[in-house]
């Protein structure tokens, strides 16, 4: 009897039923996230932090005595107070002095410092570089019984010029750090290559990397600016003379025991902060940039 094969497709077991994947959870994206659950919690964070601005305004430019909520009618004699009868117009320049001189000083120093942290080795680097970061754990409050016996005898208390040394000694080791890591960044070609073409060290270092540094330096003189321009231990301590204190220990001169003036104190808050609003709206960008090229290791 002669039968016919049977195809193979015919005597091959039929295939099982696929089993259906899994479905897993997809994660919404940035973009697909419900707007309030962003506009939200960044609502009440502004709230929280404009609030006390607004609040200080309006005790700045609202007649003494008045309980309004809203700064009407308007008035200007709290700011004319602080800077006439106050002498905040002294105050104001004594903190521009030590902030620019601070800030100067420190650049220059901590230019020094990074370069020579960034392009040489030495035995004790590693020490300095660990004394550098555990300095930054001693609070300034430790620093103002020696730096005063210094200064007493080498008699400058009472002279604007300890208060920058002060705060320049107290600004150098995190601008070091911040100095020699952007250096790092710098590569080591670009001044060699300017040592080739008959450049000196110091000349290959001003023209070649020097003006790669703009962010960090920026960065750098910022902070030692705006610290300066609020720090009040130091101006207290070293500062005897009126004439001589900065605007932080003004404002403290506006508080007395008795009573407090709400309008001179706020008038005087808004003319210790807006020169720093006003530095920051224009550096902002290379600020950004130079603390977060500083704070990684090239």
């Amino acid at each position: 009897m002669i039968t016919k094969e049977a195809p193979a497709a015919a005597l091959a077991p039929a295939p099982a039923d696929p089993v259906p994947p899994r479905r897993q959870k997809k994660r919404p994206a940035w973009d697909e996230v419900p707007r309030w659950q962003i506009y939200l919690p960044l609502g009440v964070y502004l709230v929280f932090t404009l609030v006390p601005f607004y609040w200080i305004l309006l005790f700045a430019l609202r007649p003494a005595g008045s309980a309004s909520l809203v700064p009407w009618p308007m008035t200007f004699d709290h700011f004319e107070k602080v800077w006439t009868d106050r002498a905040f117009g002294t105050f104001f320049q004594n903190s521009v002095l030590v902030g620019v001189a601070t800030l100067v000083m420190t650049t220059l120093v901590a230019l020094a410092g990074g370069y020579a942290l960034a392009r040489f080795d030495f035995r004790v680097k590693r020490a300095f570089m660990l004394a550098l970061l555990c300095s930054q754990f001693v609070p300034g409050a430790l620093l103002l019984v020696p730096l005063f016996e210094i200064f007493a005898q080498l008699q400058m208390i009472n002279s604007l010029g300890s208060v920058v040394i002060a705060e320049t000694v107290f600004q150098l080791p995190l601008s070091i750090i911040l100095i020699s890591n952007f250096i790092k960044n710098v590569p080591y070609s670009l001044e060699e290559a300017a040592w080739v073409d008959g450049c000196g060290r110091f000349r290959a270092f001003t023209v070649v990397v020097l003006p790669l540094l703009r962010p960090g330096l920026i960065a750098v003189g910022s902070f030692a600016f705006v610290h300066s321009w609020n720090h009040f231990l130091f101006a207290l301590m070293f500062l005897n003379n009126q004439s001589k204190q900065t605007i932080p220990v003004g404002l403290n001169s506006l508080m007395s025991a008795d009573s407090v003036d709400l309008g001179a104190l706020a008038a005087g808050g808004i003319v210790a902060a807006v020169p720093v609003v006003i530095v920051f709206a224009f550096i902002q960008k290379w600020l950004i940039t130079g603390f977060s090229a500083g704070a990684v290791k090239g």
